[in-house]
């Protein structure tokens, strides 16, 4: 007989994260905790990554839901969860669980200390002077792959961070991607795009808030900068409403966060379905901690990938979970020699 229980715990940043969407000092998330009542000592451990302000888990009583989902473990089975974050932690805590609690979610060659991951370096929004600084820093590391929030500063100014950028580096050295975060509008979207454009830019996400899909598919059909979906995924559960998102849409990359779009399983529909339309997908964590953010890497690692993933976000918080996951200027890797540390306030 299978017990559970989860335990609240908030992340706090380095500094504060800024999106076009709004300013994050810290995060909440929870953990999950399953074992079989015969053996306390070996178990499973995920995370339900609740996404505040973007999740449409983010409900005034999610941790009632939560509570009685613990309380029904030996009756439902994870695709049964309504709720994408929470899908998401128990998928994680049965797979550890099955596989010793050992933070073995998937066995790839990725937890083995043999295959890294390539990841994209990730410049927050702040003021041009911060921004321009983040990239320099990035550019010094070696990252070959840059990605920027755009939408929260002067739009002249956001040129000159890209123009600064192609100054230095070919698009055949430095990868540019963008993330626009839905700030522009159907009106005014191909203008900026276009005025991007000129810096050789690899794609924008979501230049535009989701739900358009109208909208979406004539940027798609227009836009010089290859179009990425993000937020436009979040909700979407069925797998004919993905379908025909997708035939609407026809974006050129999708990008997939298992906290908000239905867990392994539900990503797994969208890889699929995405392969079925020619669509090319990265992943990207949802700012979890180290534990959501190890299962996210060993499941990216079940596929052969080829592209930069979003997986740097493991050091903007003070207080993460000690972990074998090391990240190298732009490498992510797991060190099988280093042992997990989890606080005992999780447990």
């Amino acid at each position: 007989m299978l017990i559970a229980k989860y335990q609240k715990y908030v992340l706090k940043f380095h500094s504060p994260a800024i999106t076009s969407r709004a300013t994050m000092i810290n995060k909440e998330t929870y953990f999950i905790k399953i074992w079989e009542e015969s053996n306390p000592y070996i178990y499973g451990l995920g995370e339900c990554a609740v996404f505040r302000g973007l999740s449409n888990d983010d409900i005034p009583d999610y941790e009632l839901q939560l509570n009685k989902i613990c309380n029904s473990i030996n009756n439902l089975h994870p695709q049964d969860i309504d709720y994408s974050s929470i899908r998401f932690g128990v998928e994680t805590a049965l797979f550890d669980l099955r596989n010793g609690g050992k933070r073995i979610i998937f066995n790839t060659k990725w937890n083995q200390g043999l295959k890294p991951i390539h990841i994209n370096g990730l410049i927050w929004m702040g003021s041009f002077n911060e921004m321009l600084n983040r990239i320099n820093e990035k550019l010094e590391f070696g990252y070959n792959c840059i990605k920027l929030k755009i939408g929260g500063i002067d739009f002249n100014k956001e040129l000159k961070l890209l123009r600064h950028i192609r100054n230095l580096f070919s698009a055949d050295d430095v990868q540019i991607r963008l993330d626009a975060n839905g700030a522009f509008t159907h009106n005014n979207a191909l203008n900026y795009i276009e005025k991007l454009a000129k810096y050789n830019i690899h794609s924008i996400e979501q230049p535009i808030k989701q739900g358009q899909w109208n909208a979406m598919s004539n940027i798609c059909k227009n836009s010089p900068i290859d179009i990425a979906l993000d937020e436009e995924l979040i909700g979407v559960k069925s797998y004919d409403e993905k379908s025909k998102l997708l035939e609407v849409i026809n974006p050129r990359y999708i990008i997939l966060k298992p906290s908000l779009c239905g867990g392994f399983y539900g990503s797994d529909e969208w890889i699929k379905l995405a392969n079925k339309h020619n669509i090319e997908w990265w992943a990207t964590s949802a700012l979890e901690s180290n534990i959501g953010l190890n299962a996210i890497a060993q499941w990216i690692s079940t596929y052969s990938i080829n592209m930069p993933q979003g997986l740097g976000t493991g050091s903007l918080y003070l207080n993460n979970i000690d972990s074998p996951i090391e990240l190298i200027d732009d490498i992510l890797t797991y060190n099988p020699e280093k042992s997990w540390n989890i606080p005992l306030e999780i447990l």
